[in-house]
């Protein structure tokens, strides 16, 4: 049997989760999204810095440019995607001034956390209102290769000693090294707008495990053309 939840999050907009697929139902058009479109949406969020076509997002989801060619022009025609022409190529940047797409990239965030409850869990005491809390590196990858666990946090100045405290606790119950990199939303957004390769290369990669309204509100302003 196919398990599902049905979850009514905006008005007007329903949300049916499966294991393999999301259906969502936007006014009256139905929009189907595989893994590898959720994958694609995601990769193209996330990496502030390049410029896709389909040639070069075809290498990065593992699948033929003709295949990812179906996917960027479905996203196209539902107004999930913004192209441009640069030079010969078409590239895509998602279009999150779109309500919807803001909706549902949020979604998509919230999905692939899921995967990583484990982490939620231990770093739940991380968070707070305000704050962001990301995933990233080898152990994202693969734990039991990884030598460290890497965490990114983005918080008020003002918190850091009651951080600290919190992350002594946490690595005295974690068998590895836990590496937390602290940051203020002003300090995250001057890297960004500096373009500084670490900080990008964590963006694309991470996953948000706590604060997706204000990620999404820092990243937002670098996702368009």
């Amino acid at each position: 049997m196919l398990k599902y939840l049905i979850w009514p999050i905006y008005s007007g907009k329903l949300y049916i989760i499966t294991v393999s697929y999301y259906i969502i139902i936007r006014s009256y058009t139905m929009i189907e999204l595989t893994k590898k479109e959720q994958e694609a949406l995601l990769f193209i969020y996330k990496d502030i810095s390049n410029f896709y076509n389909a040639n070069s997002l075809s290498k990065e989801l593992g699948i033929t440019q003709v295949g990812t060619m179906k996917i960027l022009k479905r996203f196209e025609v539902s107004n999930i995607l913004a192209s441009k022409k640069i030079g010969k190529s078409i590239v895509y940047r998602v279009n999150i001034e779109d309500e919807f797409v803001q909706k549902l990239i949020a979604f998509i965030l919230i999905n692939e956390a899921s995967k990583y409850l484990r982490w939620k869990d231990e770093f739940e005491s991380l968070h707070k209102k305000g704050r962001i809390v990301l995933f990233y590196g080898s152990a994202s990858r693969n734990y039991s290769r990884a030598k460290d666990i890497d965490v990114f946090l983005i918080l008020d100045e003002k918190d850091i000693r009651e951080v600290n405290k919190k992350i002594e606790k946490i690595q005295n119950i974690l068998p590895k090294k836990l590496h937390v990199i602290k940051a203020t939303k002003e300090d995250f957004v001057r890297n960004i707008k500096d373009n500084n390769k670490s900080m990008i290369e964590i963006i694309k990669t991470a996953v948000v495990l706590y604060g997706y309204d204000e990620y999404m509100e820092i990243i937002n302003g670098f996702t368009s053309f």
